[in-house]
């Protein structure tokens, strides 16, 4: 008897103690807080353990101050001052847009500039097709940062390219995550490009999963999509270097996705990330190689690479999104995979729609993630009733991550509508005003939506109720994830 009211007394005392941690951690919502407090309370030895893995988003510590010195070090393209760019004054943008690019600038250091180019890729194969084309034409370097690789049909032009590109004194450095790309990492394709003389690096790498609560969350994963070649062209999207069959996951296939080529000042911006990544986990400055790249220079629009992780301030991600929904005034289209908002980025969608703005949300009819897709659709509801025009795509996985605001401007890239592209992922996106290269950008989003099915009210509102109950209570688990 005297052992068991220790054991709970004990428990109870760990039990305060952790909830005092998680109400003094900062950086923390509301929601949040109260998710784990349930939790915790509720599931005491389950809850600590969890929150030990899970509760807590911070990086390995080693990693994340490289990474911070390499972002104070590295020059950074096109900068002259620490001041923000008024881009109305200097390139002529609509009041309303034109602010939206200090946002970014806040976050990343860079500034927006003009004289960009893009193109468009068809699909996943032909993106893949483009990226070999310019890593066979490279004569200085590659540099290519994934977070899923795969040793398929696509992964593996891009290994060859990089062993040929390498083999004629090339200098090929690659990062991919982890976990993402484990399969790539620990097979023989891996080994044959690092004999091959391709620089190779594990990006946030896991090691022993028992030392991870001390060491940072094995789930912060390098989510970034870059390709950078001799500071001349980038690509930048929604897709892995894989197949759109995605053979890991193939009952979700085909995964259907936004890659765009860019030429011009938002090159050297995309190898400026890359770098500071590259100095995070390598003894090698790439200082040199920014410092001395002639900035291109020529007709184009304004654009501007935002970086988003750990390093950089928090919510930094969802402050963006919040930004270009809330500076919409005719047209707001949003793509897709993963929608679980934090309250701010509902109440903006909801907010665009109610005041008359034509808005538009995209996400696949099946998600990868079971709690994915229940959270998603606990939110459908209040868009509805708000206005918000709602498709789910049955065609496979739509992966691409797009919005669009008012036909002029664009953003792309990697990060998602959810709490991890918000708070753990290392994520990539370009910010761009063009008229013309928005409209390719949203005819593709309409593709989406002519193809997809329309979610009504009525059809929301007849859902059984253990339904509702369950997308509910998966989107409570939302906060912790």
């Amino acid at each position: 008897m005297q052992w068991g009211w220790i054991s709970a007394a004990t428990t109870i005392s760990f039990q305060v103690l952790f909830i005092i941690r998680v109400l003094l951690r900062p950086h923390r919502q509301p929601a949040s807080r109260v998710a784990w407090v349930a939790i915790i309370g509720s599931l005491p030895i389950l809850g600590m353990v969890a929150y030990l893995l899970l509760g807590e988003t911070h990086l390995n510590e080693r990693i994340l101050q490289r990474i911070r010195e390499a972002i104070r070090r590295l020059p950074v393209p096109g900068k002259t001052s620490n001041a923000l760019i008024d881009a109305e004054r200097d390139f002529g943008l609509h009041p309303r847009l034109a602010p939206l690019f200090r946002v970014g600038q806040s976050i990343s250091g860079y500034p927006p500039m003009g004289g960009n180019t893009a193109t468009l890729m068809p699909d996943s194969d032909a993106a893949i097709a483009a990226m070999v084309r310019d890593i066979d034409a490279a004569r200085a370097h590659v540099h290519i940062s994934f977070y899923i690789w795969l040793s398929d049909n696509n992964g593996m032009k891009v290994v060859e390219a990089l062993k040929r590109a390498a083999g004629r004194g090339v200098t090929c450095r690659v990062m991919a995550d982890d976990l993402g790309s484990r399969r790539l990492i620990h097979s023989r394709h891996w080994r044959d490009m690092q004999a091959a003389g391709v620089r190779l690096v594990r990006a946030l790498p896991i090691g022993n999963l028992l030392q991870r609560p001390f060491r940072g969350r094995f789930d912060m994963r390098n989510h970034r999509k870059i390709v950078v070649i001799d500071n001349r062209v980038t690509y930048c999207g929604s897709q892995n270097c894989a197949d759109a069959a995605f053979r890991v996951k193939p009952r979700f296939a085909p995964w259907v996705d936004l890659v765009t080529r860019f030429e011009g000042p938002v090159v050297l911006q995309n190898q400026h990330l890359f770098a500071t990544d590259w100095f995070g986990h390598t003894d090698e400055d790439l200082t040199e190689l920014l410092a001395t790249a002639p900035m291109p220079a020529g007709d184009g629009f304004v654009a501007q690479v935002i970086g988003t992780s750990a390093a950089v301030r928090y919510a930094a991600m969802p402050e963006v999104f919040v930004s270009l929904m809330n500076a919409a005034a005719r047209d707001l289209t949003v793509t897709t995979p993963y929608y679980v908002p934090d309250e701010p980025i509902q109440a903006a969608l909801c907010a665009a729609a109610r005041r008359g703005v034509n808005t538009t949300l995209t996400v696949p009819t099946r998600n990868d993630s079971w709690i994915v897709a229940g959270a998603s659709r606990s939110y459908y509801r209040e868009l509805l009733e708000a206005g918000v025009k709602l498709y789910e795509y049955p065609h496979g996985l739509l992966h691409t991550k797009a919005l669009t605001v008012d036909g002029k401007m664009t953003m792309i890239g990697s990060a998602n509508l959810d709490r991890r592209s918000f708070d753990l992922n290392f994520e990539n996106n370009i910010l761009f005003v063009d008229p013309a290269f928005t409209a390719d950008i949203h005819v593709r989003q309409q593709t989406y939506t002519s193809a997809a099915t329309p979610i009504t009210l009525e059809m929301v509102m007849h859902w059984p109720k253990y339904r509702v109950l369950w997308n509910n209570v998966l989107a409570m688990v939302g906060p912790v994830l």
